[in-house]
């Protein structure tokens, strides 16, 4: 039977690598796209929900499917301050988890980080432990949770230093090798692809996929 997607974060650098691939797969009959503002996107299978995080749980009849995917997410130079910051990589995140998990959805796909630690000394890290940690706790049948390295592709807003930054890592990648792998950049298509794999799957309980995992399985064709 086709199921439905609902993917948060569509407009976001894996979200827009990620929602072409659940339009064209033959998993999903219906693919829920939620998020601030419309993505650029007209497709027989696609629902575009506008809604405000702040009050997610008003939209609570808007968030039923199948799979969940989470891309949400921001740095702290984008966020402005550490309390925009956890609003966004944890608030919202775990809010969207809790909602989706109480109207039955069965898959969560979540996007965190390399290095995801509640313990953690440094902030961006520890905020996403936290939430790695929330979301266990909700009652979906399978929950993927994705650590990826330094993201390589164009972003909606890139600074010059940033695509220098990209060719540097793609030159870096090859002389990571061995236990150093893990650190190798990964494209954002890269992860898409792995987080639909990880769907077809059909595994169940928490799977943990880092960065060298995503980026095997993301190589593979779908």
């Amino acid at each position: 039977m086709q199921k439905t997607a609902l993917i948060a974060g569509a407009s976001g650098l894996i979200g827009s690598h990620l929602l072409p691939l659940l339009l064209a797969s033959g998993r999903y009959e219906k693919v829920i796209a939620v998020g601030r503002r419309p993505v650029p996107v007209v497709h027989p299978k696609l629902e575009q929900r506008i809604l405000d995080f702040d009050h997610l749980e008003d939209h609570r009849m808007s968030l039923i499917a199948d799979d969940v995917y989470c891309c949400l997410g921001t740095t702290m130079r984008q966020a402005g301050s550490r309390e925009a910051f956890y609003k966004v990589d944890y608030l919202y995140v775990v809010k969207l988890a809790a909602l989706t998990a109480g109207n039955f959805a069965t898959q969560l796909l979540l996007v965190s980080a390399m290095g995801a630690d509640a313990s953690a000394r440094i902030y961006y890290n520890r905020v996403k432990g936290e939430m790695e940690d929330a979301v266990r706790q909700t009652p979906f049948r399978a929950i993927h949770l994705f650590r990826p390295s330094l993201l390589l592709g164009e972003r909606e807003t890139q600074r010059p230093g940033e695509r220098v930054g990209a060719v540097l890592l793609r030159l870096l990648n090859p002389l990571l090798r061995g236990p150093l792998r893990r650190y190798r950049a990964v494209a954002a298509g890269t992860v898409a692809r792995a987080m639909l794999r990880a769907a077809d799957a059909e595994t169940s309980g928490v799977q943990v996929h880092p960065s060298d995992e995503i980026a095997r399985t993301g190589a593979l064709g779908l």
